[in-house]
C-alpha cells in the first residue's frame, strides 16, 4: 500500500511541475503584471493546475493498473 502512495505522490509532483512549466508563460502573458500580482488571479491559476494534475495522476494510475504494472 505504501508503494502506491509513493508512486502517486511522485507522479502528482512531476505532472504538476511539467504542467506549470508549460503553462506559466502563457498565463503571465494573458494577464499583465498588475493583474498577475493579485491573489485572485494566481489562486485561480494554481487551482486549475492542481485539478488538472490530480486528474491526470488518477488516469495514469488506472492506466498502470490496467497494464498490470501496479496492483491495488
Amino acid at each position: 500500500m505504501e508503494k502506491i502512495w509513493i508512486i502517486a505522490i511522485s507522479l502528482f509532483l512531476i505532472i504538476t511541475f511539467l504542467f506549470w512549466k508549460i503553462t506559466i508563460g502563457h498565463f503571465k502573458k494573458e494577464y499583465n503584471k498588475k493583474m498577475w500580482k493579485l491573489w485572485g488571479t494566481r489562486t485561480f491559476y494554481w487551482q486549475g493546475v492542481i485539478l488538472v494534475s490530480g486528474g491526470v495522476t488518477i488516469v495514469m494510475l488506472f492506466l498502470l493498473k490496467w497494464a498490470n504494472v501496479l496492483i491495488f
